[in-house]
């Protein structure tokens, strides 16, 4: 039988040691090229996009010799204001690319030697990187599968029998019920929502779905008003899975990744955050056959390209 491609050593270019061994300038000359690829790493002034610059050494920091603006690596990106040591934003990196269903944020801030609430915004930062791969807006081609499947909301039974209620209710629930609705081209890409209702999953599907495409969808009714635009194939969970090619087992491999994200690692997760732990899922569920020395370095690509965050920046902070 051929070996599983995570179980080879192609699927692992790069360690945690090799990058303590590196040491902090080649990390950050690994942030420079990424942020720079253009000129090799070479500073260019965010402001004028002039690329004649001034080192100043001593703080890390580049003068522009056209508008004398003072800039660093990161400066105007998601990891604007940082204190950690780019080491650290490394290794932070290739721990949570390393993690196929996420990890912990008390484990990743024991790892890095952090408070708990400096690893739960850092990973929520990255989140918001990899959302860029993935909410692209480009709409999805081929065969497209879509589902939906609901997190959060448990409600824990009373201890005595005569005490407990009928949970289905909605009087009895308690409105962090969320459900992730997702289309995924076979072999290409993943994208999912968060939503109150599966039925809101239609006109995602009508926003991004490319008209050329074809889809696959289970018996749920709301789903019924996908023939409008599309050749649909129906499969009935209840009789079978999979129907001679129709099914929605695509899709179906992401919500299981995610659940066990949920449950597996962060046990409770925020109806307010559930889209950011969605879009981990989407984006390691699209590069599964990526060796972790290239997600690094996307996810580092990334964190260079994407904005200062306005959902997480200061997010301590917030009360003053």
């Amino acid at each position: 039988m051929a070996q599983h491609f995570l179980l080879s050593a192609a699927s692992r270019t790069t360690s945690l040691r090799a990058i303590y061994k590196a040491g902090e300038d080649a990390a950050y000359k690994t942030f420079c090229q990424m942020r720079w690829p253009e000129t090799n790493g070479e500073a260019v002034c965010p402001r004028c996009s002039h690329d004649e610059t001034y080192k100043i050494t001593t703080r890390r920091k580049f003068k522009c010799k056209a508008c004398a603006h003072q800039f660093s690596v990161t400066s105007g990106t998601i990891f604007a204001s940082r204190k950690m040591d780019f080491v650290d934003l490394l290794a932070a990196i290739c721990i949570i690319v390393n993690a196929s269903k996420g990890v912990s944020m008390i484990q990743l801030s024991r790892d890095l030697d952090c408070q708990y609430k400096t690893a739960f915004v850092l990973a929520h930062k990255l989140r918001e990187a990899m959302a860029q791969e993935v909410q692209t807006g480009a709409p999805l081609e081929g065969h497209v599968e879509i589902d939906g499947a609901y997190f959060g909301g448990h409600i824990r039974p009373a201890n005595a029998k005569v005490d407990r209620v009928d949970r289905r209710l909605k009087r009895h629930q308690t409105g962090k019920r969320r459900v992730v609705v997702t289309m995924r081209e076979r072999d290409g890409r993943t994208l999912p929502i968060v939503a109150m209702h599966e039925g809101e999953g239609v006109l995602f599907a009508i926003n991004n779905v490319s008209r050329t495409a074809t889809m696959s969808a289970d018996e749920a009714s709301h789903w019924d008003l996908l023939h409008d635009g599309w050749m649909v194939d129906r499969v009935n969970h209840s009789e079978i899975y999979s129907d001679h090619g129709k099914h929605t087992n695509m899709v179906e491999s992401f919500f299981s990744r995610l659940r066990r994200m949920v449950l597996g690692q962060h046990h409770q997760v925020s109806p307010q955050y559930l889209y950011q732990y969605a879009n981990h899922a989407a984006w390691l569920e699209d590069n599964r056959r990526t060796d972790n020395g290239t997600l690094a370095h996307v996810l580092v690509s990334n964190a260079m390209d994407a904005p200062v965050s306005r959902s997480w920046k200061g997010y301590w902070q917030r009360a003053a």
